[in-house]
């Protein structure tokens, strides 16, 4: 039988008890209906699982013991990194959710000209705090123990010039690469940029080309943007990565 898996933003370590974060606690406890004795896997975000065991579940705080630590080795040795036009709800939510599943080592939201979503500053933390949210419990539901890079929004501008990627590339249904005829990125890394609902305009076109992004062509049909990147890291995964 798989365990259940729950994240918690603390040191661990073989042998250590601990007391649960509040978040975690809830999950294992009050909503999983985990019990003293009961085993799951906790991980913290630093590669590995920790088997442990519920040691103490009441109602101001739950224990766990954690017993031992193994390395999860499920990483992708492709990099991705996703530039995501910023979408809608659950478009971003789904988008974050897959691309997590998928393998994506990290996602930079980005603002561009047809961007239908405006955040200010307030809103834009708390959407943060949501979106890693949603990528932690995608790690949870995966397997995952390494937690994808998510940075704040970003304009496309700062967004395409400070990314480190060794191959580049943008969806263009006329764009100068076939996936079948891409060089093999090395180090083995990519920067795919996804525009958002209303797709890029000619200026972010320009500015993707002036930071070194090539069009990529990935099949006839207009994908929509939460379709999009999650097809193209799909099929970078299964050339170059692990799929």
């Amino acid at each position: 039988m798989r365990l259940t898996r729950c994240f918690v933003a603390t040191p661990l370590s073989t042998g250590a008890e601990i007391a649960l974060p509040d978040s975690a606690a809830a999950h294992l406890v009050r909503v999983l209906r985990l019990r003293e004795g009961d085993e799951c896997v906790l991980f913290n975000g630093d590669g590995h699982d920790y088997a442990a065991r519920i040691v103490a579940a009441g109602k101001r705080e739950v224990r766990a013991a954690v017993a031992s630590k193994s390395e999860a080795r499920n990483e992708s040795p492709l990099r991705i990194v996703l530039l995501q036009g910023i979408a809608r709800g659950e478009k971003m939510d789904l988008i974050l959710q897959k691309a997590t599943e998928l393998g994506v080592a990290a996602v930079v939201p980005v603002n561009s000209e047809r961007s239908e979503v405006k955040l200010d500053a307030e809103r834009a933390a708390r959407r943060v705090e949501h979106w890693r949210n949603v990528i932690v419990a995608a790690c949870e539901q995966s397997g995952r123990a390494t937690i994808p890079e998510l940075s704040a929004p970003a304009s496309l501008a700062d967004a395409a010039r400070s990314v480190q990627a060794t191959l580049k590339l943008t969806l263009d249904p006329e764009g100068e690469h076939a996936l079948s005829s891409l060089p093999a990125p090395s180090p083995p890394s990519v920067a795919v940029a996804i525009g958002p609902e209303g797709g890029w305009s000619p200026r972010d076109r320009e500015t993707l080309k002036s930071a070194g992004f090539g069009g990529l062509r990935l099949g006839p049909r207009i994908l929509r943007t939460e379709t999009a990147g999650l097809a193209a890291i799909a099929a970078l995964q299964s050339r170059f990565g692990d799929l």
